[in-house]
């Protein structure tokens, strides 16, 4: 089993750093990784430099420290014009923090590359590849839309981790063009949305008047009651009027409410109740006393926001991280080796790279009912960003019971359905179960039903939300296949 990794030093302490490849892990006890995180979103740009320590577990290896190296300046996304990113502007500030955290790109062992917003966009996201693609291999790319910012973001904080001990926690990620909602409870984000609200849809020069003006920010304005648009002056008081308008709107979202116009995910609806809140984002940094001059509303609306959520009396959380809060990076988490009863077709569709994974919340009782199978499936492509087909995914899927033909076609037929879009763009079906029922179910999809592309059945792994999997070549000695499972890391404690 390989890793495509291989040590170019030991230290005094027995530990092996990676930074190539031909290296077996499975030869080390314990393993230390480079990893970066990079962030580019619609109003900021950053990164961070971490070390993954990874040590052996049986088969497979497990993370067991991540310590943050170095964390870079923060910077406004550059623009060139019409809503395009400056690829050279933006490759030279990676440049400088790679410099100033003594890191070379050949010094990388994995990382995330995470879009948002305007970043995401096709343009955008092709220019911003070619800054990395001597690292592609490297990386796991993430554009990410408003459900899995929303999803990333109350991960990174720490808000999912904190309601691991019981209640409920909000999270609030107010960034620069949009706020982000997730309720969490019981370590997990039960409900979200995502409202048009967010401190760079207003941007002023120094002397207070409207350089750029987004939509939305128009919208606000108006619904302030005020009448300005580019190029006039917002005094002190106007600025605190617009940003009180958005946090009216951000809070009336919170509480389940529609906030109409401005809602760019379903709105929360009853059952939003919660106990505690934690605010990540650009303006989190504000809420939490930063200073400083930024040309936008972050000032005034975190002071807005403050203001009302003092006046209910809600309880606010420190974040663990705030305007990093989805760029924690991402490592090696685990090599395993799948079972053996795995199904190929056809035999040379392995290797795979960089699937997501997507872990549907599925009932598997002893009748499964393949309607619910296929709306789980839909669902978690929805959560992920992943539902227009542009991408292919490993769907992890957890197995108990008998593996009767009834139960295998119900769970193939729904499988198939709900990812039907994913298929028919000739993307792969891959199926990667932690029970022992692999090479049936393989058997099952290719003969029933109607798949056009490769099917990919592997059985024996773990896999969560939030993973991304390579999938290598058979071993022909065991017919089992290795499967390197990288994982973003947040928060737990």
């Amino acid at each position: 089993m390989n890793a495509a990794l291989h040590p170019d030093e030991t230290d005094p302490g027995g530990r092996i750093h990676f930074s190539g490849a031909d290296r077996s892990l499975i030869e080390e006890d314990q393993i230390e990784l480079t990893s970066v995180g990079v962030d580019i979103g619609s109003s900021t740009s950053h990164l961070l430099v971490s070390t993954i320590t990874l040590e052996r577990l049986d088969t497979r290896y497990v993370v067991t420290g991540r310590e943050v190296r170095f964390a870079s300046e923060i910077m406004l996304t550059p623009y060139a014009g019409g809503n395009t990113i400056d690829a050279g502007v933006l490759g030279d500030f990676i440049a400088r923090q790679y410099a100033a955290a003594g890191v070379a790109p050949g010094d990388i062992d994995t990382g995330a590359l995470i879009l948002t917003g305007v970043a995401a966009r096709r343009a955008n996201a092709r220019a911003i590849g070619e800054i990395f693609a001597a690292e592609a291999g490297k990386f796991v790319s993430v554009s990410a839309g408003d459900a899995l910012e929303t999803l990333m973001a109350a991960h990174g904080s720490g808000a999912v981790a904190l309601s691991e001990a019981g209640g409920s926690v909000l999270n609030i990620d107010v960034g620069g063009g949009t706020t982000k909602i997730a309720l969490c409870r019981d370590g997990e984000v039960v409900a979200q949305t995502a409202v048009d609200a967010g401190a760079r849809l207003v941007v002023l020069d120094e002397a207070g008047r409207i350089e750029r003006l987004e939509p939305y920010g128009a919208k606000h304005i108006a619904a302030a009651g005020l009448h300005a648009g580019p190029g006039d002056t917002l005094s002190p008081g106007d600025r605190a009027a617009v940003a009180r308008q958005m946090a009216e709107t951000i809070l009336h979202a919170v509480r389940g409410g529609d906030a109409a116009g401005f809602m760019r995910l379903p709105a929360l609806g009853d059952g939003a109740d919660f106990e505690r809140v934690v605010f990540s984002g650009g303006v989190s940094e504000f809420i939490s006393g930063a200073s400083a001059e930024t040309g936008d509303l972050g000032p005034d609306l975190a002071t807005a926001l403050a203001d009302l959520v003092a006046r209910d009396t809600i309880e606010v959380l420190p974040a663990r991280q705030g305007i990093r809060a989805t760029v924690l990076g991402a490592s090696q988490y685990t090599v395993q080796v799948s079972g053996s009863t795995i199904f190929l077709d056809p035999a040379d569709a392995l290797p795979l790279r960089n699937l997501a994974v997507i872990a549907p919340a599925l009932e598997l009782g002893e009748v499964i009912d393949a309607q619910a199978v296929a709306e789980a499936v839909r669902a978690a492509l929805l959560r992920l960003d992943l539902a227009d087909g542009h991408a292919p995914v490993g769907v992890a899927l957890p197995w108990e019971g008998s593996a009767t033909y009834a139960r295998l076609s119900a769970l193939g037929k729904g499988l198939v359905a709900g990812l039907r879009v994913l298929l028919d763009a000739g993307h792969p079906l891959v199926l990667v179960t932690d029970g022992d029922i692999g090479g049936l179910l393989g058997m099952q999809c290719r003969s029933a039903e109607s798949i056009p592309g490769a099917v990919v059945s592997v059985d024996g792994i773990a896999l969560s939300e939030f993973d991304f999997i390579d999938i290598g070549e058979v071993l022909r000695a065991t017919g089992a296949t290795p499967v390197v499972v990288k994982s973003l890391l947040f928060p737990t404690e």
